[in-house]
């Protein structure tokens, strides 16, 4: 019998992996990856569409997901999806962190923060406006650059993100070769940004 959406103590996992975080501020560093299924964000150019539909995967104990990613053997975990937020994580951090292990998600901030967070990665997206707590409340900035009109965007976010937070400018997959030269002389031109690439990609790693 499939859990309840409202009940913390189950989420619904497309996959799970030990591998390296490939983005952002933490690249480089070894993580242990849960994708929960679920997104109603939209942005057209996801790589992940395949986690949009929740129906599809299997609602997982909070229990056991903390147990697999103890036994990884990753120090940190993070929580991505689809949009995670659209669960309460409270019960899912709460694990994680028995296990002496650190929590990080990966959210768009369309949805209420719940759960206890070591580092906040607030990617807001144009399909979904981002709720006003992920400003104040987010160790990392990440802006996904399609086209050149994304540039003004991403910089209307960033002012209003606190001194402490990290500031990134990611180019879109797809549209790497047009927009990476763009992102460069905007860095250039605003030194409190950073250039997030996925080098995972380019690892060919999960």
């Amino acid at each position: 019998m499939k859990p309840e959406k409202s009940d913390p103590g189950f989420v619904p996992v497309m996959e799970s992996f030990h591998t390296i975080q490939g983005e952002g501020y933490h690249t480089g560093k070894s993580a242990y990856f849960v994708r929960l299924g679920g997104c109603d964000v939209g942005c057209h150019w996801c790589d992940v569409k395949e986690s949009w539909d929740a129906s599809q995967y299997e609602w997982i104990s909070v229990v056991k997901i903390a147990d697999e990613a103890r036994n990884s053997g990753a120090e940190i975990v993070v929580i991505t999806g689809g949009e995670p937020l659209m669960y309460d994580l409270s019960s899912l951090t709460e694990e994680i962190k028995k296990r002496g292990l650190k929590t990080n998600i990966e959210t768009s901030g369309a949805y209420p923060l719940t759960g206890t967070w070591d580092w906040i990665c607030f990617s807001p997206k144009k399909f979904k406006e981002p709720l006003d707590e992920f400003y104040s409340e987010s160790n990392e900035l990440k802006v996904i650059v399609y086209n050149r009109s994304d540039l003004k965007w991403s910089q209307a976010h960033g002012d209003k993100m606190t001194r402490s937070s990290k500031l990134f400018l990611q180019p879109e997959w797809s549209k790497s070769k047009e927009v990476t030269p763009l992102i460069v002389e905007f860095v250039k031109q605003n030194p409190k940004w950073q250039i997030s690439l996925q080098t995972h990609k380019y690892l060919d790693i999960p």
